[in-house]
């Protein structure tokens, strides 16, 4: 279902990304979890962190990040590659946000904390399985099951499924992409910090909301199909509709277009994404 240019829309999308995409409208989204971090190396731990608990009301999303994140103080990256298991068990053992229970959050760290070691970086991990013309959802595969092995102290430690998706089974994967997308973009709202990975293969952060205002305000997915729960399939259609306005960074008006649904202010009903 791939449209044509339509000047109404690029005059749209940009509208709403010089209105909305700016810091005063971040107060209510874990990214303003991510950049109390001033060191590209603390917003990545962050990042795969928040971006992992980013479901439910945002409000209980903030808490759940900021608690996840408190044993880690300042400097998360340093702090979590210092720790050893017994330091994580017990950091981590009363930790509970809705079905991320402690043996999760436990193996979401030792995960990061073994790719640091082991690669340098997150990013350093995502660049190993990646190559010329390898398409970030397939990169982004290799990523989550590194990561699930690397998590992983035995079966009932690893990393769940449901909560650090691949790509590969068909999914959205919106956490994960959302995660990419704070570590790969950079403007006034996108921190950036992954600079040899090109925001062209970005791959838009579909969840049911921004489904459905790329169908109702948008055109860019027909109504049974942005009916039900997002798929991958869709998530690479709205993407290639989004690169026809904007192709060398085809997620440039994501944060934009959810505010209006996320955290309205008086005036966003002009917008039409409520």
């Amino acid at each position: 279902m791939i449209q044509e240019y339509r000047p109404e829309i690029a005059e749209f999308l940009e509208h709403i990304y010089s209105e909305c995409n700016t810091l005063k409208r971040l107060n209510r989204d874990p990214l303003a979890v991510v950049l109390r971090y001033a060191e590209a190396a603390d917003r990545e731990v962050a990042g795969l962190v928040c971006s992992t608990l980013a479901f439910g009301s945002v409000d209980l999303i903030l808490r759940a990040c900021g608690e996840a994140l408190a044993p880690l103080g300042k400097h998360p990256s340093s702090v979590l590659e210092s720790m050893e298991d017994g330091d994580i068990e017990r950091y981590w053992d009363g930790f509970q946000y809705r079905f991320c229970f402690p043996a999760d959050i436990k193996a979401l760290l030792r995960a990061i904390r073994e790719a640091r070691r082991r690669h340098g970086s997150l990013e350093g991990l995502f660049l190993l399985g990646d190559e010329p013309g390898k398409a970030l959802r397939e990169t982004a595969g290799d990523f989550v099951r590194t990561l699930r092995g690397l998590g992983a102290e035995g079966e009932k430690d690893s990393l769940r499924k449901n909560l650090l998706p691949d790509p590969s089974d068909g999914s959205a994967c919106k956490r994960l992409f959302l995660f990419f997308r704070w570590m790969v973009r950079r403007d006034a709202v996108d921190p950036g910090g992954w600079d040899s990975v090109s925001p062209s293969r970005l791959i838009v952060p579909l969840d049911v909301h921004m489904a459905r205002t790329c169908r109702d305000r948008l055109g860019f997915l027909g109504k049974a199909r942005a009916a039900g729960s997002p798929t991958l399939k869709d998530a690479l259609a709205v993407t290639g509709q989004f690169a026809i306005y904007s192709p060398d960074d085809p997620v440039k008006y994501d944060f934009a277009l959810t505010r209006p649904g996320i955290d309205p202010l008086p005036g966003d009903e002009i917008f039409g994404c409520l």
